[in-house]
C-alpha cells in the first residue's frame, strides 16, 4: 500500500512539473521583452503627471492618426489620479476635435465641438475604412492595450512576478515594440513586402505599422529628451493610464484593506486568548 502511494505521488509530482515546465517552453519561444523601470510599479506605484501629459502628446501627435482611444473621454484627463489638467484646460482640448451628434430636429446627423464629456473621435469612422488606409492591417483601440497585450514570463519566473506583484508586462510590451524595429533582417526570417522586421512583435516578425517614432519628432515643452526611447516609455505610461486610470486609488485602498486585516487578525488573537485562557484543552 505505501508503494502504491509513494509511487502515486511521484507521478503527481513529476506531473505537476511537466505541467509548469510546459508554459516556460512556449513562453520561451515568444520575443524577450526588457523590463522597465515604472513609477507605477509595486504596491505604492503612482503615476507620473509629467510623464503622462508627455505620453498624452505623443499619443495625440504621433499615435491619433491610426489608433482610437474609445473608453477615454476628455473629462477623465482631469480626474484625480490622472493627467492633472483643469477644466478650462480640458474644455480647450475637446473644443479641438469635432465629433458626429444626432439626430436634430430634422432627423439628420450633425458635427460640433466636443464638449468634455465626449469620448476622443476615432479616427476612422468605420473598421473598413481603417484597413482600407492601412493596407489591410486594422490599428486596434489603444484604450485597453497595456492591458490586452503582455508576454507572459514562464514558471518559476510568474511565481516572482506574483509575490513582488510586477503587473506592468504590458507597458513592457508596448515599449519593447515600439522601440524593437530593426532594419537588418536575419537571412532565416522572411518579411513580406509592405511589412517591417520587429523581432518584439507578439505575433511578428513582421508587423503592418510601420516606425511609428524617430528622435526629434515631438517638442517636449519641460525640456525632457526628444529620443525614441523616452517617446516609447512616455507614451506606455500613458496608455497605461488608459487601460487603468484608478490605479493610484485601488493600491491605496488595497494598503488600507491590508492594514485592517492585520489589525482584525491581531484583535482575533488576543480575544481568543482571552476567552479560552482559563479553559483545559
Amino acid at each position: 500500500m505505501k508503494t502504491l502511494i509513494s509511487t502515486s505521488v511521484r507521478v503527481a509530482v513529476a506531473a505537476a512539473f511537466v505541467g509548469m515546465a510546459a508554459p516556460a517552453f512556449a513562453a520561451g519561444e515568444g520575443p524577450h521583452i526588457e523590463r522597465q523601470q515604472w513609477t507605477f510599479s509595486g504596491p505604492f506605484g503612482h503615476y507620473d503627471k509629467a510623464q503622462l501629459q508627455r505620453g498624452f502628446k505623443i499619443y495625440k501627435e504621433v499615435c491619433s492618426s491610426c489608433h482610437s482611444l474609445d473608453q477615454i473621454a476628455f473629462r477623465n484627463l482631469g480626474e484625480a489620479g490622472g493627467l492633472g489638467y483643469d477644466d478650462d484646460q480640458i474644455k480647450t482640448l475637446a473644443a479641438e476635435y469635432t465629433v458626429q451628434d444626432g439626430p436634430n430636429d430634422e432627423g439628420d446627423m450633425f458635427e460640433r465641438a466636443a464638449k468634455p464629456s465626449d469620448r476622443f473621435p476615432a479616427p476612422f469612422p468605420n473598421r473598413k475604412a481603417a484597413e482600407a488606409s492601412n493596407g489591410g492591417a486594422y490599428p486596434p483601440d489603444l484604450s485597453l492595450i497595456a492591458k490586452a497585450r503582455a508576454v507572459e514570463r514562464g514558471f518559476p519566473w510568474f511565481v516572482f512576478d506574483a509575490f513582488t506583484q510586477y503587473q506592468e508586462q504590458g507597458p513592457d510590451y508596448i515599449h519593447g515594440l515600439l522601440t524593437g524595429y530593426e532594419e537588418d533582417v536575419p537571412e532565416d526570417v522572411e518579411i513580406p513586402d509592405g511589412k517591417y522586421y520587429n523581432p518584439h512583435f507578439i505575433a511578428g516578425p513582421a508587423i503592418g505599422m510601420p516606425p511609428p517614432l524617430s528622435d526629434d519628432l515631438v517638442d517636449y515643452p519641460d525640456g525632457s529628451p526628444t529620443t525614441v526611447d523616452q517617446y516609447a516609455t512616455d507614451v506606455s505610461a500613458f496608455l497605461m493610464w488608459a487601460a487603468e486610470p484608478k490605479l493610484e486609488e485601488r493600491k491605496k485602498i488595497g494598503f488600507r484593506v491590508m492594514i485592517f486585516l492585520v489589525v482584525f487578525a491581531s484583535l482575533l488573537y488576543f480575544t481568543k486568548k482571552k476567552i479560552w485562557r482559563n479553559v483545559a484543552h
